[in-house]
């Protein structure tokens, strides 16, 4: 059964990877905008879905994968910026708080028309970030393609104090519930004994539950 991807980013390839899945990228080049009065969950599975279907609409079968994320703070969706000043200014409100990364997921069987579609959030805190700080990740291009303008991944910045939650979530793909919409849809599966999670996986998910065996000790991010 084939495998795709409706996503051109890199972090949700890599993640992929980590599943040791064959898949191949196909972006859906779907527009990321919020509807008025929609509520972030409402609007990533909407976005993941929409992608979804835009990418198995070119193909005569296989599984689609879609999937969309948004920063969350006080109950506002704050996605990718459009510009340095916004970036700037979305990375000064993010600093020092304790927020959330929402991410929805979709997956769709093209032969059949059968979907999965769900949402995910984690918590998150940023740590103080200074001003320099956010000069040189914004002159380093990182913000610019990603939800709130910061990925807790980022080795340079490393912006995180602490997360709680679903890791593969706050990156941009929540690998434990993908598993089981796969599942459910048919994927025929690799040995779980052979599946690894991410390093960064924490909280209450399948890898750390036995279901799937993480890479090492799970544990709450502490810088």
């Amino acid at each position: 059964m084939n495998l795709v991807l409706a996503s051109a980013s890199p972090r949700r390839k890599e993640l992929m990877a980590v599943l040791g899945l064959e898949f191949q990228v196909m972006a859906a080049g779907v527009p990321e905008d919020q509807v008025s009065g929609e509520r972030a969950q409402d609007m990533v599975m909407r976005l993941s879905l929409d992608k979804a279907s835009a990418s198995a609409g070119r193909i005569k079968a296989g599984l689609v994968i879609g999937a969309d994320s948004t920063v969350v703070l006080d109950g506002e969706v704050l996605g990718k910026p459009a510009d340095a000043d916004d970036a700037r200014h979305m990375l000064h409100r993010l600093s020092g708080t304790q927020h959330q990364v929402m991410t929805g997921l979709s997956v769709v069987n093209v032969a059949t028309g059968d979907r999965q579609t769900d949402w995910m959030a984690s918590g998150i805190k940023l740590r103080d970030l200074s001003d320099a700080e956010i000069d040189a990740s914004i002159r380093s291009g990182t913000p610019f393609d990603k939800a709130g303008a910061y990925a807790v991944q980022d080795q340079e910045l490393c912006p995180a104090e602490w997360w709680r939650g679903c890791y593969s979530n706050i990156v941009g793909l929540p690998l434990c519930r993908l598993l089981e919409m796969l599942e459910a849809l048919g994927y025929p599966l690799p040995d779980r004994e052979k599946l690894r999670a991410p390093s960064g996986c924490t909280g209450e998910c399948p890898f750390r539950m036995g279901k799937y065996l993480p890479d090492n000790q799970s544990r709450e991010k502490q810088l």
